[in-house]
């Protein structure tokens, strides 16, 4: 399909079906677009088959099936780009699958991926300048030093503008519209209002005001509503009046509106929570200093931090020390150690670019987002053994009655506030078992996770005057050829133990017609599921049930786990892979609950299939009535 314009054939399957006004929902999946349609008569099936790039058409399941191959992904962005149905990186409208958390991380984790790099470089200027200053190389008063800290907050400061441009893409709305809403939560006038403690109106409705400065869960849901609104705009108002209407009153109701109800909403419960651990404070210094080592990290996450603010500086201002912020030393430093175990863990190259710098900003300026953002919450287990060590830390911190007689980020740059009040020394032990607790965790059961894809233009060539000498050849364990020598044959290894069923046996019209190209269907007889060749991973499907991986030869392997399974929505699906990365024949592609999908009424054959057949010399299946998990399935000529 190289020549094929993704965005008109959307445009002309779309035209096909009956319009976008007789598209109901779409989402899609390893090969085909699944279309719901509100009138199934209004689809011209003969036309929308003959255009070029369509494969078949197939209705099952109450869905209008466009089987397009691996390309549908592009064509799906391609829809996304003309209607309101798709997404423009390709992806699947559904929702993740899992629980509302587990959904909530991968939004937040999205939303800050494209900002990571500039997190990560501004946190780790925040800690050099930060330690500039506790040392006194640099006064904070010195020009230079007051630029330089500009430089490294600004990203900070106004990070709802930043996340208005990735909110914006995520939820497929104006970006310049979300980033004048962002720009107006932290208008300087807007700030001084949060900040000046005087009864705040709009209209004569009373507002709570906060400070939305350096906030997330705030501008996340404006921009989420904006959708609602823009879509509904944009459906009625006149198309004369459209263009300009459309943000003049987005704009002018978002913004009330997120300072009438997030802004309180969020102030309240901070408010609520902050009061309820000081109080804990004075009963059970233990249980606060653990629920604050545990939750600091979740408490700004979504903002809720701000309700402490009032009460530390004016237990300042009245007693001279804050007996709140010593559980935030084991807290910040637990998350930062976790982040360290990830770096030394991980094989992927880009998590770890992300992980080392991120660890040095939170270890020495208490920054945590770029580590918190980019690597513990999207990994999971790192966020939660940080929360582990923060509770034990925190809790031996508090029993101490340690405290600090200045307001600091908690960094171990910051421990020399924390020596005038209570027992320093355990404050020092707290600290350094959160540490251990959130790194040995870590880096035991911490995700490994597989090598970043190698990209063919980023292999050099030996230099032409280098030293060589020779060895024998190794042999290819997937081709059978010398390492060095061009293979002419793939062999392509079953994913999985089972008895063969033949491709056009395969109760599925689009595989067992060959439209997808040749294969074999195994029936698994156990639930997990591996490699049949290595190569890169180029297709994860979100619910867990497709595979696609080109080998460096050139191969194109689908691996799909069952008829028609996509309808599960992931339910007895776990991926083991992610888009790509590199693995090798024989590891973990995914796990998968037999049992289920039987409970389901689903079939589990499991179905490997070289998708780019056409350009190969043939792919023969090696006639097996059963197969052992790695035993040659395919042989594939080149």
């Amino acid at each position: 399909m190289a020549s094929v314009d993704y965005t008109t054939l959307a445009a002309d399957i779309l035209e096909g079906v009956g319009g976008e006004k007789n598209l109901v929902g779409a989402t899609h999946c390893a090969t085909r677009l699944r279309l719901r349609l509100r009138d199934d008569a209004k689809a011209d099936t003969a036309a929308v088959e003959k255009l070029p790039g369509v494969i078949a058409v197939m209705q099952a399941g109450g869905q209008y099936q466009v089987v397009i191959g691996n390309d549908v992904p592009l064509v799906f962005a391609g829809l996304g780009k003309i209607s309101r149905f798709g997404n423009e990186d390709g992806s699947d409208d559904a929702p993740t699958q899992g629980n509302l958390f587990n959904r909530f991380i991968e939004m937040v984790s999205a939303i800050f991926s494209p900002i990571l790099w500039p997190l990560a470089g501004s946190g780790l200027l925040k800690a050099f300048l930060s330690m500039a200053g506790t040392f006194g190389w640099v006064a904070p008063t010195n020009n230079t030093y007051v630029i330089l800290s500009a430089a490294a907050d600004a990203l900070f400061y106004f990070l709802p503008l930043f996340l208005a441009v990735t909110a914006a893409r995520r939820f497929k709305v104006n970006q310049f519209t979300s980033m004048a809403i962002a720009g107006a939560l932290v208008y300087p006038s807007i700030v001084a209002l949060g900040t000046a403690g005087q009864p705040v109106d709009f209209g004569g409705i009373p507002l709570v005001m906060m400070n939305y400065t350096s906030s997330v869960i705030p501008i996340v849901v404006a921009v989420w509503l904006q959708g609602y609104l823009e879509r509904f705009l944009l459906k009625f108002l006149p198309s004369a009046l459209r263009n300009f209407l459309t943000p003049l009153l987005t704009i002018a109701i978002m913004v009330p509106l997120t300072l009438l109800t997030v802004g309180p909403a969020t102030t309240l419960l901070s408010q609520g929570v902050s009061a309820g651990i000081t109080a804990i404070f004075g009963f059970a210094p233990w249980l606060a200093g653990a629920l604050m080592g545990a939750f600091w990290q979740v408490f700004v996450l979504f903002g809720l931090h701000w309700g402490f603010v009032p009460i530390m500086t004016n237990d300042l201002a009245t007693i001279g020390y804050s007996l709140l912020m010593a559980p935030l030393v084991p807290a910040v430093l637990a998350q930062a150690a976790a982040m360290v175990a990830v770096a030394l863990r991980t094989r992927s190259a880009t998590r770890r670019g992300v992980a080392a710098p991120a660890a040095i900003s939170g270890f020495l300026a208490g920054v945590t987002e770029p580590g918190i953002y980019g690597v513990n919450l999207p990994l999971k287990k790192p966020f939660y053994f940080g929360i582990a060590g923060g509770a034990v830390g925190g809790a031996i911190a508090a029993m101490g009655g340690s405290a600090s007689n200045a307001f600091v980020f908690a960094s171990l740059l910051a421990l020399p506030a924390f020596t005038s009040v209570g027992n320093f020394v355990l404050l020092l032990i707290g600290t350094a078992v959160a540490i251990l607790i959130a790194f040995v965790l870590t880096f035991i059961f911490a995700p490994r996770e597989t090598a970043d894809a190698v990209k063919d233009d980023a292999v050099a060539s030996p230099a032409a005057d280098a030293e060589t000498v020779p060895v024998p050849a190794a042999a290819d364990t997937t081709t059978g050829a010398p390492a060095g020598q061009r293979a002419t044959s793939v062999k392509v290894l079953a994913p999985v133990s089972g008895p063969v069923i033949a491709l056009a046996d395969v109760p599925d019209k689009v595989f067992s017609s060959g439209a997808m190209g040749a294969g074999v269907g195994i029936v698994p007889e156990e639930d997990a599921v591996h490699s049949p060749v290595s190569g890169t991973v180029h297709a994860v499907m979100k619910t867990g049930h497709a595979y696609g991986i080109k080998t460096d030869e050139g191969v194109e392997v689908l691996v799909h786990i069952g008829i028609d399974t996509v309808q599960m929505k992931g339910e007895g699906f776990e991926a083991a892979v992610t888009r790509g990365q590199r693995i090798e024949a024989g590891d973990l592609l995914a796990t998968i609950d037999r049992a289920r999908i039987q409970a389901a009424g689903y079939d589990a054959t499991t179905l490997m299939v070289v998708t780019n057949t056409r350009n190969l010399t043939a792919v023969v299946p090696l006639g097996e009535t059963r197969l052992t998990r790695g035993a040659p399935a395919l042989d594939v000529e080149l």
